[in-house]
């Protein structure tokens, strides 16, 4: 009963951390932990890849459409992947007949869904930021010789690594914290983090909130980690300037 708790424990122990481990009669804390940050992990690395490149076309490059794609992006983001459950767990069921590693059930259909609903609103965001780098370093790449890919990686990239940090750790917290979608399309066998340690509040556990409690804690340590990693490309770019005097 939580109403009957302390906030400073009177006898702390590390049974919970210890049954979450290591008692057989427990679910597979290791196993979601590892999936959680297998899928939160290359979500963010693919969404920072996908978002930057679009960025770059919509920012850099000048086609056909390029104003009504950008607005039909963000327009459709809008709607979260909330609205659209029912129909993607009809779509993964039909895709698992056919290519069963992406289909209902696996870690990389949960994947390529998290990147449809990031795409949007990163891709608007770091576009934004491409925008403030001065269009001059392009045109001097360029009379030296470099093509787009390598104005994009070479000159771009370094330029925008504060937006991308950011992109990259909101996109990793969201995946770990995401609960619906992921209850929905994986199996018992490769549940996120979010996922198992909710059965522990549930029927079948007799609402044990103290491993509960344990398992989140030690699933927000990535967080944090990855967190204190990140925070020095940011400041290193919020620091650094494009072009020197």
């Amino acid at each position: 009963n939580l109403s009957s708790q302390s906030l400073i424990p009177t006898d702390p122990s590390k049974d919970n951390n210890r049954a979450l481990m290591t008692d057989p009669g427990h679910p597979p804390f290791r196993s979601w932990f590892r999936n959680s940050m297998f899928i939160g992990f290359s979500s963010a690395v693919l969404t920072v890849a996908m978002c930057a490149l679009a960025a770059f076309a919509f920012s850099r490059l000048r086609f056909k459409g390029r104003r009504p794609g950008l607005l039909s992006l963000l327009l459709i983001q809008m709607f979260p992947n909330l609205l659209a459950v029912v129909a993607l767990f009809l779509f993964m069921t039909r895709i698992k007949g056919l290519f069963p590693a992406i289909g209902l059930g696996s870690s990389w259909g949960l994947i390529f869904i998290y990147l449809g609903g990031a795409l949007g609103v990163n891709t608007y965001l770091i576009k934004g930021f491409f925008d403030t780098i001065p269009f001059t370093l392009d045109e001097a790449a360029k009379i030296d010789g470099c093509t787009h890919f390598q104005i994009f990686y070479k000159i771009i990239l370094p330029l925008a690594a504060p937006v991308l940090a950011v992109i990259g750790l909101l996109s990793f917290i969201t995946t770990q914290a995401e609960f619906l979608v992921a209850s929905v399309m994986l199996g018992e066998d490769n549940k996120t983090l979010a996922v198992g340690l909710s059965g522990y509040v549930r029927a079948g556990f007799d609402n044990r909130w103290g491993p509960f409690a344990a398992g989140s804690l030690i699933g927000a340590i990535p967080v944090v980690l990855l967190f204190l990693f990140l925070q020095r490309f940011i400041v290193s770019g919020l620091t650094s300037g494009a072009v020197k005097e």
